[in-house]
C-alpha cells in the first residue's frame, strides 16, 4: 500500500468543499455512468456536487462528519461522509465514499472505512454502520463484501437532487451493513 504513509486524514471545513464536489463528481462520472443519465454526468453534475458540499461543510453538526484523505502536500484523495443516528434499525449512513481513480486500490478506501467506523465508535451511535452502493457497481460492492459488509436489501435508486431525468432507466441500489463497526478498524 505504497503512499499511505504520506497519507492524511483530518475533518474537511468548508474551505475543503470545492475539491471535495469536484472529486465527488468525478468519480460519480467514472462509476454512475448508465445509472444516471449522460447529460447530467456531462453536464450539471459539478454545480450540483457543489451546492450539496457547499452547504454540507457551511455550517458543519453534530449529526455528521466529514473526513478527507490528503497526501502531505495538501492533495486530496478521498473523502468519507457519514451521517449519525441515520436509521433506527442500521444505524448510521456512509453517504459518500470517493477515493480519486489514481489512488483507487491503495488503501485509501479501507483507510477512510476505518476512519468513518471510529467516528461512530467515538460517538457512541447507536447501531451499526450502512451504505447505499449502485447495483452496478460491482468493484465497490466486491470491495466492501472484503471489509466484512453484509448485503440486506435491493432498492431503488434516489435521482440526484430530486430530479428523476437525471437517472437512466430505473437503476437499483444495494444496501451494506456493518452492525458492528469495530469489525472496520480491523481491515490493513
Amino acid at each position: 500500500m505504497a503512499g499511505l504513509d504520506r497519507l492524511q486524514l483530518r475533518l474537511a471545513s468548508a474551505a475543503d468543499s470545492e475539491r471535495i464536489a469536484r472529486l465527488h463528481a468525478d468519480s460519480w462520472r467514472r462509476h454512475y455512468r448508465g445509472a444516471y443519465s449522460d447529460a447530467f454526468l456531462d453536464g450539471d453534475v459539478g454545480a450540483d456536487r457543489r451546492a450539496v458540499w457547499a452547504r454540507r461543510l457551511q455550517k458543519p453538526d453534530a449529526e455528521s462528519a466529514t473526513i478527507i484523505a490528503e497526501e502531505k502536500g495538501g492533495s486530496l484523495v478521498g473523502f468519507v461522509h457519514v451521517v449519525f443516528d441515520d436509521d433506527p434499525t442500521w444505524g448510521a449512513l456512509i453517504d459518500n465514499i470517493h477515493v480519486a481513480g489514481e489512488r483507487q486500490r491503495g488503501g485509501v478506501g479501507t483507510r477512510l472505512m476505518a476512519a468513518a467506523a471510529e467516528a461512530v465508535i467515538e460517538r457512541r451511535a447507536p447501531g451499526g454502520l450502512y451504505l447505499w452502493v449502485l447495483e452496478q457497481n460491482v468493484a465497490a460492492r466486491a470491495f466492501y463484501e472484503a471489509r466484512g459488509g453484509r448485503f440486506a436489501e435491493r432498492a431503488p435508486v434516489d435521482a440526484p437532487g430530486g430530479v428523476p431525468a437525471r437517472l437512466n432507466g430505473s437503476p437499483l441500489k444495494m444496501r451494506y451493513v456493518w452492525p458492528e463497526p469495530a469489525l472496520l478498524q480491523r481491515h490493513p
